[in-house]
Order: C-alpha cells, then sequence, then structure tokens
C-alpha cells in the first residue's frame, strides 16, 4: 500500500513545479493540514527541496538524489517489472536481499535497489564498489517461462536492454557488449551483469538478474589504478544522468526483450546481441578454467555460447570465460 509521504511526492513530481496548496493535498488525501506538514518534513530530511508560494502553497525545487521508486514510478511504462521495489540506503548486495524475498513468493518483476552495498559482487565472486549514490546497484526478481538450461541467455538479454537505455537517455556516445557480461563505453567497464537462478530439476522458480552500473561517477571516484579501465554514463555524457528515469527505461526494454525471448526465442536477441558486440570480430584471449584459447571471435551461437577460430581454423566453443580484446 502506497503511503501519504509517497502519494504527496507522487503529487509534487506530477505537478511540474507548479505549486500545491497544504489544504488541498489534506482534502485530496483525507488527512490534516499537520499531518502534511509532518510528511513535507519527512521528505525534506530524504533530500527534497521546497518553497512557499504566497496564498498558492508549495512547490517542489529539487528532487532528492535518492532512487526512491516514486520517482521511478513516475516514468515507468512496464506492465510488470519494477512495479514493486524495494527500496534501500545501504545492504550487503541486492542479490543477497532477492533471495530473501524469493523465499517469500515475491512477484515477477520484483526489484531490489540500494544507494550503496557493502558487499557487492560480480562474476566468479569478484568484489564490485557500489559507490554511495552515484551509481544504480541492482537486481530485478524475473519468473520466466523457460527450462533452467535457457537461464544463461538472460546475460544476453540483459545486455541488450542496458544498452537500449542508455542509447535512449544519452547522445554522446555508443555502448557496446563485451561477452559475456560487461557493458563498455569507449573501451572502458561501465556496467556488469550477474545472473542467478534458483530452480528445481525441471523449471525455474526465479531468475535473479543483477546489475551494477556506474552511472554518476567523476574520475575522481574510481581509484586511480582502474581509471584506464573505468567510467560511467556521466563520464562519457559529460553531464549528469538521471538515475531514476534511466532505471525506468531500463526495466521498460528488460520487460521487453525478456517477452520476445520467451515468446519467439533467442533468435531476435542474437542479431541485436550481434550489432553491439565489441567482442565479435576481435582478436580475444579468453581464459577459462581449463584453457587458454586464442583467436578470432567469430559470433554466438544460438544458445549464446561465444565461438572463437583459432589460427589453425578449429573453432572453439567458450560457455564461460575472462575474454580480453587484444
Amino acid at each position: 500500500m502506497t503511503s501519504i509521504k509517497d502519494k504527496i511526492l507522487q503529487r509534487f513530481l506530477e505537478a511540474g513545479g507548479e505549486p500545491i496548496s497544504g489544504q488541498q493535498l489534506a482534502d485530496e488525501l483525507l488527512v490534516s493540514r499537520t499531518a502534511i506538514w509532518k510528511h513535507m518534513k519527512a521528505l525534506q530530511q530524504d533530500g527534497y527541496t521546497f518553497d512557499t508560494v504566497k496564498k498558492k502553497g508549495y512547490r517542489l525545487l529539487a528532487k532528492s538524489n535518492k532512487l526512491d521508486e516514486v520517482q521511478i514510478a513516475t516514468h515507468l511504462t512496464t506492465a510488470r517489472y519494477g512495479h514493486k521495489i524495494h527500496h534501500y540506503d545501504e545492504v550487503d548486495s541486492t542479490q543477497i536481499v532477492a533471495h530473501e524475498l524469493i523465499r517469500s513468493g515475491t512477484a515477477d518483476g520484483t526489484v531490489v535497489i540500494a544507494e550503496t552495498q557493502t558487499a557487492g559482487r560480480g562474476r566468479m565472486q569478484r568484489p564490485w564498489d557500489s559507490a554511495q549514490g552515484r551509481g544504480v546497484w541492482m537486481t530485478i526478481i524475473i519468473r520466466p517461462n523457460i527450462l533452467p538450461h535457457q537461464a544463461p541467455q538472460f546475460t544476453l538479454v540483459t545486455a541488450v536492454a542496458l544498452i537500449h537505455a542508455m542509447r535512449e537517455v544519452c547522445q554522446n556516445f555508443t555502448p557496446s557488449i563485451k561477452w559475456p557480461n560487461d557493458i563498455l563505453i569507449n573501451g572502458k567497464k561501465c556496467a556488469g551483469i550477474l545472473t542467478e537462478m534458483v530452480a528445481e530439476a525441471d523449471r525455474i522458480q526465479a531468475l535473479l538478474i543483477g546489475t551494477g552500473i556506474n552511472v554518476n561517477q567523476e574520475q575522481g571516484d574510481f581509484p586511480e589504478e582502474l581509471h584506464h579501465i573505468a567510467t560511467s554514463m556521466a563520464i562519457e555524457e559529460s553531464e549528469k544522468i538521471d538515475r531514476a528515469l534511466f532505471v525506468a527505461k531500463y526495466l521498460g526494454y528488460l520487460e521487453q526483450f525478456s517477452d520476445i525471448y520467451v515468446k519467439e526465442g533467442f533468435a531476435p536477441i542474437k542479431t541485436l546481441w550481434e550489432e553491439a558486440s565489441s567482442t565479435i570480430g576481435k582478436h580475444v584471449r579468453a581464459t577459462t578454467l581449463r584453457e587458454v584459447i586464442e583467436g578470432e571471435a567469430i559470433g554466438i551461437t544460438e544458445v549464446g555460447v561465444l565461438e572463437i577460430r583459432t589460427a589453425t581454423g578449429e573453432i572453439k566453443s567458450v560457455y564461460s570465460a575472462d575474454i580480453e580484446v587484444q
């Protein structure tokens, strides 16, 4: 159930900077003027800025920097994804919280999002730095009607959704996908994807799609040793990004492409993925658990497996690896 505070915030966001009287809010929400005032104070503590317009009421001057559900909801166009959002100032990991929610039967499209993580991680348990209030650190719980062996392809579906969202909100750069789970801008890493599955022998209960996205970091926010390999959307766009708008666009594309994959198979996603790939056609070095494979990345298969042609002409299939583009 939406709280009174969230309903007040929603009214101000919808007002587009026009003033709203306290009495009008009290009448609409069936509460006292004193209750309205208390909720306004709470919104100010959350980082929202208001001023008073004589004889007209309150006007929203500046939004909070937090990624709360109300701000995201104002931009949301999805049928399912993002309609339930769990927002936290700090968690150990949004993936861990999502696992707990799955046990309680949470709905398809539920989102866990945090301003910072103390134990964020990527593939192979690598740590992920989650800067406070600057990136998008989130997990989306989805319940697609697919078989367990199809789950890994959702990493590729998610990558396609991410770059489409980036393209829509930014004009000054073109993101690309590095197989299997990285989003690059001008050759530097901007985002990573971690897909986990909760399943029984013959069916998926849920997929947890974790995404860490560098959105509004400045160069100085990254350790010096990462300056040549890490970037953010704001650095490449040369201006701050509206994180709530970006999250809403990302959820919209993820729902769209997830539904396409479930209904039509991987072929339409494969085409979009290869068009955006920074790996295909390049000489790569793939380090797997068993061997190192070098050669030209010639494409992905119908199930998303990377194929590499070695110097001898042999085609090697790579299911999981660290990829270095040379």
